[in-house]
C-alpha cells in the first residue's frame, strides 16, 4: 500500500484541496508529472490540464487548472494555480471565453517573447477544449 501525504491545491479564488492523498499527477510544462510520498523536493510550474487527485480513501478526483506552479517536498505537494475548477464545474463555454480571451490578448502584444508564450497557452486550452469536453 503506497504511503499518504498532504496535498493542497489552491487558487486566488479559493483552497480547493487540503487532503492526504496516495498520489497526484500533474500537468508539468515539461510533461505529465506523477508524485508520491517521499518524492525528491522539486519546484516545477503548470501549464493548462487536468490534476488527478488519488485520495487517501481510495476515491479519485480531477481538477482542470489554468496555469500555475507546484512545490513538491518528500512530505507534501502544494498546487498553486493561476486559476481551478472541479472537473465537474467546467464547461466548453467557460474554456472559449478563456480562449478569446487569450487570443484577444495575442492581438495586443509587441513583444516576441510574450507572444510565443501567449500562443502556447492558446494551444494548451485549445487542446484541453477538445481533450475533456468532448464535441
Amino acid at each position: 500500500m503506497a504511503d499518504n501525504f498532504n496535498f493542497e491545491l489552491v487558487s486566488p479564488e479559493r483552497l480547493l484541496l487540503s487532503e492526504k492523498v496516495s498520489e497526484v499527477v500533474i500537468p508539468a510544462t515539461e510533461g505529465e508529472m506523477t508524485v508520491m510520498a517521499n518524492h525528491a523536493p522539486t519546484m516545477t510550474t503548470i501549464k493548462p490540464g487536468v490534476v488527478s487527485v488519488k485520495l487517501a480513501s481510495g476515491q479519485t478526483s480531477r481538477y482542470v487548472v489554468f496555469g500555475g506552479f507546484a512545490d513538491v517536498l518528500p512530505t507534501g505537494c502544494t498546487l498553486l494555480a493561476e486559476s481551478a475548477v472541479e472537473m465537474s464545474e467546467l464547461n466548453r463555454e467557460t474554456l472559449v471565453k478563456r480562449i478569446e480571451a487569450a487570443k484577444a490578448e495575442l492581438e495586443k502584444v509587441d513583444s516576441a517573447e510574450h507572444k510565443t508564450k501567449l500562443e502556447q497557452y492558446l494551444a494548451e486550452l485549445t487542446h484541453l477544449n477538445g481533450a475533456i469536453i468532448p464535441a
